[in-house]
C-alpha cells in the first residue's frame, strides 16, 4: 500500500516528463503550462529536488515552449518554499537567459528581474550577483545581451565592493566588440543610472553614455539617446549643461535619420527632464531644426510633439517663442510634400489655440486652419474637424462659421464616400460645438440629404447620426425638425429611401421614447405594411417586432398584431417568415 502511495505521488512528474519528451509541440506546451499544478502536486521539497533539475537539463526545446517555460519560472517562488530558496530557480532562467531566440531572452530577462527582488541580501551577493558575472563575462553575445537588462536589480542592494565589479562589467559590455551588446548596454542604461548613487554616475556612467551616443551603429546611438532622459532627470541643471547638453545636440544633427527621429520622439520628455532655462537656450533652435529636417519621419515625429513642447514652455516666454520661432515652421509643415506629416501636425496643430489666443489665432492660425481642411489628404482634413471644439472655445461660434464651415461642408458633400462618411461620423461633435440653432441653419439641411445617398454606408452612417443628434438635441427638436422629413420618404419612389426611413424610425423610436413613436412613427410603419416591395415589407415585419416590444399589450393587439395578420398570409416566403418571428417574439396569441 505504502508502495502504491509512492506510485501515486509519482504520477504527477511522470506525466509531466512523458508530455515534455512528446514529439506534439502542442502537448509539451500544455505541460509547461500546467507546471505550477504539477509542482503543488509535488510539493516545495520534491519541486526544489527533482522538477527544477529536470527543467534545467531539458532545455532545448521550441522557442514557443521555452517562452511558456521562462514565463512560469517568474511566478515560481512560493512553489519552491519562498524568498529562502528563491536561488534555485536561477539555474534553469540562466540557461534560458542564453538562448538565441531574443522573446526567450527577454523573458528570462524579465522573470530574472522579478525574481531577484524577493532574494535577501546575503542570497543575492551568494547567487544571483554571480549569475549576473557569468552572463556578462559569456562567450556569446546572447548572455551578454541579457545580462545588461539585470544590473539595475542587482546593484542597489549589493556591498560597496561588488558594486564597484558591477560598475566595471558593465563598462565592459558597454565597450563590447559586439553592437547587439552594446545596444543591449544602451537600452538599459537610463535603468542603470536611476540605481548608481549620484558621484558614480557623473564619473562612471556619463563617460559611458557619451561614448555609447558617438558608436559606430546608428542602432547603438538612438538608444543612447533614451538613456539621455533618464540621466537628465538626475542631474543639476550645471551638470545637465556640462555633461549632456553637447551629446544632445550632436544626437539632434546626427547623421542617420533614425537617431534624429528618437531625438525627435523624445523631445518633450527632454524638454521636461532639462528644465525651462536649457529649453530657452538649446532645445528651441533644436526643435525648430528637426521641424525642418530632410526626412520626413523626423518631421513628422516633431509636428507630433508641437503642442506639447508648446504647452511645456516657460509662461513668461511661451508666446514669444512660439510666434518667433515655432510658427513659422508650423506654416511651411502645413504645405508639406509629405502627407503623414500633415495628418501629424493637423492632430495637435489646433491645440496651439488657447496657448496663443484669439487675436493671433484669427490672424495665424485660422488661415493654416483652412488649408488643412481643403488638403487633398482625407486624414489632415479629418485631424482638424475632429479638433474644432478647442478652437471654437478660443475664437468663437461666429468667426469659427464664417472661416471654416464652408469648407466643412464642401467635405460633406465630397465626390468620395470615404470622406463624406468620416464627416458623419463628426457630425454629433459639431453639433454639440455649434448648437441647434446654428446647427439648423447651417447643417440640418445636409444630414438629411445623406438619408438618399446612393451608398448604403452613407444612407446607414446617416441614420445612426440622426439617433445621436436626437440625443442631444431632445425629442422637442426631433418631433419639429426630423420626424416630418423622414416620414416624408415612406412615400418616397425609391424603394432604398423608403428602407432607409424605417432604418430611421427604429433607431430615433429608442431616444424618442413609446409616447412619440406610437403617435407619430407607428401610422407611418403600418402604412407601408402594403408597400410593393417585399424587401419593404419584411422589414416593416420586423420593426413592428423591434418596436412592440417596448408598447403596451393594447397597441400592440390592435395595431400591430393586425398588421403581421396580414403579413404572415402575404405572397413571399421571407416576409411570411418574418411576420411569424415577431409574433413569435412579441407573444401574440
Amino acid at each position: 500500500m505504502a508502495a502504491d502511495q509512492g506510485d501515486d505521488s509519482l504520477y504527477p512528474i511522470a506525466v509531466l516528463i512523458d508530455e515534455l519528451r512528446n514529439e506534439d509541440v502542442q502537448l509539451r506546451l500544455n505541460s509547461i503550462k500546467k507546471l505550477s499544478t504539477i509542482a503543488l502536486a509535488l510539493g516545495v521539497e520534491r519541486t526544489r529536488k527533482e522538477l527544477i533539475p529536470f527543467l534545467t537539463d531539458t532545455i532545448y526545446d521550441e522557442d514557443e515552449v521555452l517562452l511558456a517555460l521562462a514565463e512560469q519560472l517568474g511566478q515560481f517562488t512560493p512553489l519552491v518554499g519562498g524568498p529562502d530558496y528563491v536561488h534555485c530557480l536561477l539555474p534553469p532562467l540562466e540557461s534560458l537567459a542564453t538562448v538565441e531566440e531574443t522573446v526567450v531572452r527577454d523573458k528570462a530577462v524579465d522573470s530574472l528581474r522579478l525574481v531577484a527582488a524577493q532574494h535577501s541580501p546575503s542570497d543575492l551577493e551568494n547567487h544571483f550577483v554571480p549569475l549576473v558575472k557569468r552572463l556578462a563575462g559569456g562567450d556569446w553575445f546572447t548572455s551578454r545581451t541579457s545580462a545588461c537588462g539585470l544590473f539595475a536589480v542587482a546593484y542597489p542592494r549589493a556591498s560597496s565592493a561588488i558594486k564597484a565589479e558591477l560598475r566595471q562589467h558593465f563598462r565592459n559590455l558597454c565597450s563590447d566588440d559586439t553592437p547587439m551588446v552594446r545596444r543591449a548596454a544602451a537600452g538599459m542604461l537610463g535603468s542603470f543610472a536611476k540605481a548608481v548613487e549620484l558621484d558614480y554616475l557623473k564619473s562612471d556612467l556619463i563617460p559611458l553614455f557619451i561614448s555609447l551616443a558617438q558608436d559606430e551603429q546608428d542602432s547603438v546611438r538612438l538608444l543612447a539617446v533614451e538613456a539621455c532622459v533618464n540621466i537628465a532627470s538626475l542631474l543639476s541643471p550645471d551638470d545637465i549643461n556640462l555633461h549632456v547638453m553637447p551629446t544632445l545636440r550632436q544626437a539632434a544633427e546626427d547623421k542617420s535619420w533614425r537617431v534624429r527621429y528618437m531625438v525627435a520622439d523624445k523631445f518633450t520628455e527632454l524638454q521636461k527632464a532639462v528644465g525651462p532655462e536649457i529649453t530657452k537656450q538649446d532645445l528651441v533652435p533644436a526643435f525648430q531644426s528637426l521641424l525642418k529636417d530632410c526626412e520626413a519621419e523626423v518631421r513628422a515625429a516633431s509636428a507630433h510633439k508641437v503642442k506639447e513642447f508648446s504647452q511645456n514652455l516657460p509662461a513668461d516666454c511661451r508666446e514669444t517663442v512660439i510666434m518667433t520661432n515655432i510658427l513659422p515652421c508650423v506654416k511651411d509643415l502645413v504645405s508639406d510634400a509629405n502627407q503623414h506629416v500633415k495628418s501629424a501636425l493637423a492632430s495637435v496643430i489646433m491645440g496651439l489655440s488657447p496657448i496663443l489666443g484669439k487675436e493671433n489665432t484669427i490672424e495665424h492660425l485660422l488661415p493654416l486652419f483652412l488649408t488643412q481642411l481643403k488638403d487633398e489628404c482625407p486624414e489632415v482634413r479629418l485631424n482638424i474637424i475632429s479638433n474644432l471644439d478647442c478652437v471654437n472655445e478660443v475664437i468663437g461660434i461666429k468667426q469659427l462659421s464664417q472661416s471654416l464651415l464652408p469648407a466643412i461642408v464642401e467635405l460633406a458633400e465630397d465626390t468620395k464616400w470615404r470622406v463624406r462618411l468620416a464627416i458623419i461620423e463628426y457630425m454629433p461633435l459639431l453639433a454639440g460645438q455649434l448648437g441647434m440653432e446654428f446647427f439648423d441653419e447651417k447643417l440640418n439641411s445636409l444630414c438629411m440629404t445623406w438619408l438618399v445617398d446612393h451608398v448604403f454606408a452613407i444612407r446607414d452612417a446617416a441614420t445612426k447620426n440622426l439617433q445621436r443628434l436626437v440625443e442631444k438635441f431632445g425629442i422637442e427638436w426631433a418631433q419639429n425638425t426630423v420626424i416630418p422629413k423622414v416620414l416624408q420618404m415612406a412615400r418616397d419612389q425609391n424603394y432604398l429611401h423608403r428602407l432607409t426611413c424605417l432604418f430611421c424610425i427604429n433607431l430615433m423610436s429608442e431616444a424618442c421614447g413609446t409616447e412619440l413613436t406610437v403617435k407619430l412613427m407607428l401610422p407611418t410603419i403600418l402604412g407601408m405594411a402594403t408597400d410593393s416591395v417585399a424587401n419593404v415589407r419584411f422589414n416593416v415585419a420586423k420593426s413592428l417586432q423591434k418596436l412592440g416590444k417596448g408598447m403596451d399589450s393594447a397597441t400592440v393587439n390592435t395595431q400591430i398584431k393586425p398588421c403581421l395578420d396580414k403579413l404572415k398570409q402575404d405572397s413571399d416566403i421571407d416576409v411570411c417568415f418574418f411576420a411569424y418571428e415577431a409574433i413569435d417574439a412579441l407573444k401574440i396569441s
